[in-house]
């Protein structure tokens, strides 16, 4: 069972009623559960009981930025009750392109659909693809290239018009 495979159960399981998920193919052991409780990990042969709150990204700590003018920040607030964002799926690092030697995967201005690869993730030396669950145009990248993200850090906005 590979990454993107577990992580589609665990979105599976958020959104469902169910309570516990076990599954075991040959060495391979895992659990899946949604009580507040605790969490059991297994890899391989080998359990290990944590909090689930060790396990849960801790949110990235923001700076307050300094206010801009009223007139601005109505507009701004404005235009940005009509765009979605497109979040981190995971903790890793930010890349916009595939390889360096590759050109941008999308850019300002860029229209994206459904299911289209907006950047790369790495996590834990694994290069994750992450799509758009979104249609619309890009209209502002939150993150600079090669940078840390967090889980549900918001990466992307678009505007859906």
């Amino acid at each position: 069972m590979d990454f993107k495979q577990i992580q589609e159960l665990i979105k599976i399981v958020n959104k469902s009623n169910i309570g516990e998920l076990h599954i075991e193919e040959n060495e391979f052991k895992i659990t899946i559960k949604q009580k507040r409780e605790k969490v059991r990990q297994v890899i391989g042969t080998q359990a290990q009981q944590l909090p689930f709150q060790m396990m849960l990204p801790s949110p990235a700590p923001q700076l307050a930025p300094s206010s801009p003018p009223a007139a601005e920040t109505q507009k701004s607030a404005a235009t940005d009750v009509n765009l979605l964002t497109i979040k981190s799926p995971m903790i890793g690092t930010f890349y916009r392109r595939a390889t360096p030697d590759q050109p941008l995967l999308i850019e300002v201005g860029d229209e994206v659909t459904t299911g289209k690869v907006v950047c790369i993730i790495e996590a834990m030396k694994l290069f994750n693809e992450i799509e758009s669950e979104v249609k619309g145009k890009i209209v502002k990248v939150l993150v600079e290239d090669a940078s840390p993200v967090e889980y549900d850090q918001p990466l992307f906005l678009v505007d859906p018009s």
